[in-house]
């Protein structure tokens, strides 16, 4: 079981202290390097959640940043992140992953989800959210995930909905995901694979539930052919 040194955080916070393209290419070799073993990493990661899902792919976040757009033109990502995707339109949601110098962590979840995905979750709770709650609320689940992350909810209530809905706290939210934070020492001790494994297993619930809302529709009916 492939376990992450040191040296990977070390690069990264030099990384951080000297995001230019000179420092990057004089330190190639080291960053090669931390590649081979990260994906190593990710493949036996993916390998143990195939036990008990279907993974379709896993997607490794480049370390190259997309500066077009951005006040940072820092030329490079400080984090080494990626997803493993869940296979088939019946399974929906993807595992994420964070390594990065005092801000480690996994997820899982439906990142703002496109508009017909979002307001089908919305109007699931609406009508029932007792089944999500019951979830969330999972004795082993709610030790490690502290309910959906508040990441710039709605204010009030969205359009078409009632702002005193009995279930306005969740029907409020953008997003649909939850999150796990990890020390330094944490990530880099001997049983951080088998800690990822066991909580990203801990989401399967979680993802299954939320699948079966995102491919039926109100009444229950499939969506798939």
């Amino acid at each position: 079981m492939t376990q992450i040194p040191p040296d990977i955080f070390l690069f990264l916070k030099e990384l951080k202290e000297n995001n230019h393209r000179d420092w990057m290419e004089e330190h190639r070799s080291q960053y090669k390097a931390n590649e081979k073993l990260l994906k190593r990493f990710y493949a036996e990661i993916e390998a143990r959640l195939n036990e008990t899902d279907r993974i379709a792919k896993t997607k490794l976040f480049r370390i190259n940043r997309d500066v077009r757009f951005s006040k940072n033109k820092a030329p490079y990502n400080a984090h080494r992140s990626v997803r493993f995707i869940r296979a088939g339109e019946a399974r929906r949601g993807s595992y994420y992953l964070r390594i990065e110098p005092g801000n480690s962590g996994l997820a899982g979840g439906f990142f703002k989800p496109e508009p017909a995905d979002l307001l089908r979750i919305r109007k699931e709770f609406e009508m029932d959210a007792a089944p999500i709650r019951a979830i969330l609320a999972q004795p082993d689940f709610s030790k490690i995930f502290d309910g959906f992350v508040a990441r710039d909810p709605v204010k009030t209530a969205p359009k078409g909905f009632q702002k005193d809905a009995s279930n306005i706290d969740l029907i409020r939210h953008r997003s649909y995901f939850v999150s796990h934070s990890f020390t330094d020492e944490a990530v880099m001790a001997p049983k951080f694979q088998d800690r990822v494994v066991e909580y990203f297993r801990l989401l399967q619930p979680f993802f299954d539930y939320m699948s079966m809302v995102l491919t039926t529709n109100l009444n229950g009916e499939s969506l798939l052919d």
